[in-house]
């Protein structure tokens, strides 16, 4: 009498079976040590802007630091974890949720903010790096409820569709146009290098940024589409 042994190898094409899910316990951080990944709302999960309470509690634990800067004209005091970065910090705790978030790695440009009235990229930037410092995002632009006249020019010259990207390049212009006020097309291109703008193919924005600039120096405005619709 033959017994048939079963054997251990699995038969090409087979479905191994699945280990159960989750994450090994042997993996898990320390309970003394906090752990390295940072929440951050997905989906449809909304961020709300803090109230005044919120602006000065912040995150209270052991290795929480305080923090105090000036962020489009208000002062802010937090405290935030030292891993936390400034994009993060703008948009959940400060409620300036203009700050936009596209590859996070200093690459697209959505994330750029004026520290201290120089480019920065807030993706890349933590927060306690900004202690002390002068913060402006595309929130900090318009002010008495009127328009910048780089935003008033994005709109006259279609110089945006999906909007994504524009904070970003209203911050990298904004600080462009003080440093050159009278740029060539050539000089604008170089300027908004940077920033990945996937809807109009620049030149609209190009079209924008020169109209800002005559603006500002005091001169009249080119023609713009919304006003030859007009």
């Amino acid at each position: 009498m033959t017994h048939r042994v079963r054997s251990t190898t699995t038969r090409p094409g087979a479905v191994r079976p699945r280990s159960a899910p989750g994450r090994p316990r042997d993996l898990a951080p320390p309970d003394d040590q906090p752990d390295a990944r940072v929440d951050r709302p997905r989906g449809n999960q909304v961020e709300h802007p803090p109230t005044d309470t919120d602006r000065t509690a912040g995150e209270h634990t052991d290795t929480a630091r305080p923090v105090r800067m000036t962020v489009n004209g208000q002062p802010v005091r937090h405290h935030v974890e030292p891993r936390r970065t400034l994009s993060d910090f703008l948009r959940r705790d400060c409620g300036a949720t203009g700050v936009h978030l596209g590859c996070e790695h200093g690459v697209c440009g959505a994330c750029t903010v004026l520290l201290d009235g120089r480019t920065a990229r807030s993706c890349c930037t933590l927060a306690v790096q900004a202690d002390g410092g002068e913060v402006t995002t595309v929130e900090g632009l318009a002010q008495g409820g009127e328009l910048d006249p780089l935003q008033e020019a994005f709109w006259r010259h279609h110089g945006l569709q999906c909007g994504f990207c524009t904070p970003g390049i209203l911050l990298t212009v904004t600080e462009f146009l003080a440093e050159n006020p009278d740029p060539s097309d050539e000089e604008i291109r170089a300027a908004i290098s940077g920033n990945i703008c996937r809807c109009t193919g620049y030149q609209f924005i190009v079209d924008a940024v020169r109209s800002a600039a005559a603006v500002l120096r005091g001169e009249p405005a080119p023609q713009a589409p919304v006003d030859r619709e007009g």
